[in-house]
C-alpha cells in the first residue's frame, strides 16, 4: 500500500489507526519470514501489544544481499497524527547469537538528554514497541536452526520533517521521530497521548534540575510566554493544552518549586471555574462565574448583565474592556491561582498571566510575579 492508497481522515471520524511501533513490528516480522523462508511477501499477519491480531500490507519488501528491506505505511486513523502516510522501514540482517539489536536509521530520534526512560545515545523507540518488535523477530526465528537473533535498523525517510512538528528536539530526541505507542492502535484525537506527552516533558526537564515550570495552553501562548520569561530555559516551558491538571499533579509529582501558568481569556476562565480539563467537550464558560467577578471588579448594573449574557469568554473581555474594568482579568488570574493549588493542595506556588490574542500582558496574579 502506498500513502496515496491511504483513507482520507474525517477531521470527525471515530476510524483508528496503527502506531509508528505496530508498524515497525510487523515490517520487522516480515523481513525476517522473508530472511528464513526465501520468499517475498506482500502482506503479514502480527500480533499488537494489545494482543490483538492484525494485517498489514507492505509497501516494500525487497532482499538486498544479505538483509531484506521491508516497509509499511503507517495509517493512523482519523487521528490527525503528523507521522500519517509516513513510511516505517526496517532493514534486516539474522545474526547466529541470540540478541536482538535495535538501531536508529534515517528519520528516528535518538536520545540526547535523561528523563525519557531510555538510555542516552539510544534510539528513540519506547519499551512497548521494543518488546512487540522483538517478540514478533522471535517468532519468526523459531523456524530457523541456523539463525538466533537479528540486527533490526528502523528508518522513517521523512522522520526528520515530521519531527519539527513534534516537541522532540526540545526533549532532546534529535534526528526524527520516536517509534511509539502502547496498545498499538491509535485513537482518534487520542487524550491519552497528550496526557502521556505532558508527563513525558515534565519527567525530561526534572531529570534536568529545573523546578519552575511554565505551563502554556497552546502554542501561541507559550510563545507569548517565552518573550514574558526570556532567562528561563526552553525545557521549562509545557504545553498542557487542556490537561492543566495533569501538568499540575506531575509537577508535584516531580518536586517542583513553582509553576507559571500562561493563557488567554477562553481557558483561563474555565480554569478559574474550578476545571482541571479544559477541552470544549468537557467544560464550557461559565458567564455566571464572570458576571460576579466583574461585579466584584467594580463593574455597573449593566455591564454585569451583559457578561451574564455573553457569547463567549472572549466576549465578556471585550465588554471588560469597554468600561476600562482593568482589575476584572487580574481577578480572573486570582481565582486560576486559587484553583489550581487547591488541586494540588497548596504544594506547589501558582502564577498566572492572562494574555490577549496579540500578545498583550493584560494581567498577573499574584501583581507582583515577575
Amino acid at each position: 500500500m502506498t500513502a496515496e492508497q491511504l483513507k482520507p481522515r474525517d477531521p470527525k471520524g471515530h476510524r483508528t489507526g496503527f502506531t509508528t511501533g505496530a508498524c515497525a513490528a510487523a515490517s520487522a516480522k516480515a523481513a525476517v519470514r522473508y530472511l528464513i523462508r526465501g520468499v517475498p511477501l506482500e502482506k503479514i499477519e502480527t500480533t499488537l501489544p494489545n494482543r490483538q491480531k492484525a494485517t498489514f500490507s507492505l509497501k516494500r519488501c525487497e532482499k538486498n544481499g544479505d538483509e531484506v528491506i521491508t516497509s509499511i505505511i503507517k495509517d493512523a486513523g482519523d487521528d490527525p497524527d503528523c507521522t500519517h502516510g509516513a513510511e516505517i522501514t526496517t532493514t534486516v540482517t539474522l545474526k547466529k547469537e541470540a540478541s536482538i539489536e535495535l538501531v536508529d536509521g534515517q528519520g528516528v530520534g535518538h536520545i540526547t538528554k535523561p528523563g525519557l526512560g531510555l538510555e542516552v545515545g539510544s534510539p528513540s523507540i519506547t519499551p512497548i514497541p521494543r518488546r512487540n518488535i522483538t517478540e514478533m523477530v522471535l517468532e519468526e526465528l523459531k523456524e530457523s536452526q541456523e539463525y538466533k537473533g537479528a540486527r533490526i535498523v528502523i528508518s522513517v525517510p521523512s522522520g526528520e520533517e515530521m519531527a519539527k512538528e513534534t516537541t522532540n528536539a526540545r526533549l532532546g530526541i534529535i534526528g526524527g521521530i520516536s517509534i511509539l505507542g502502547t496498545t498499538g492502535i491509535v485513537q482518534p484525537y487520542s487524550t491519552a497521548a497528550f496526557k502521556a506527552s505532558v508527563v513525558q516533558e515534565i519527567d525530561v526537564a526534572s531529570a534536568q534540575g529545573i523546578r519552575e515550570l511554565v505551563m502554556t495552553t497552546g502554542g501561541k501562548s507559550e510563545a507569548f510566554a517565552m518573550q514574558l520569561f526570556p532567562g528561563i530555559r526552553e525545557e521549562s516551558f509545557i504545553q498542557v493544552g487542556d490537561f492543566i491538571g495533569v501538568g499540575l499533579k506531575s509537577a508535584v509529582k516531580n518536586k517542583v518549586s513553582r509553576v507559571h501558568i500562561v493563557g488567554m481569556m477562553g481557558k483561563l476562565s474555565k480554569m478559574a471555574n474550578g476545571k482541571m480539563q479544559t477541552h470544549v467537550a468537557g467544560s464550557q464558560v461559565n458567564t455566571e462565574l464572570l458576571a460576579r467577578i466583574a461585579k466584584e471588579a467594580g463593574a455597573s448594573e449593566a455591564l454585569t448583565q451583559q457578561i451574564l449574557t455573553a457569547n463567549t469568554a472572549r466576549h465578556a473581555l471585550e465588554l471588560a474592556a469597554s468600561e476600562n474594568l482593568n482589575n476584572f482579568t487580574t481577578l480572573i488570574c486570582r481565582d486560576v491561582c486559587k484553583v489550581a493549588e487547591n488541586h494540588i493542595a497548596d504544594a506547589i506556588k501558582v502564577h498566572t498571566y492572562l494574555f490577549d490574542f496579540d500578545g498583550k500582558l493584560l494581567a498577573q496574579y499574584p501583581e507582583k510575579a515577575i
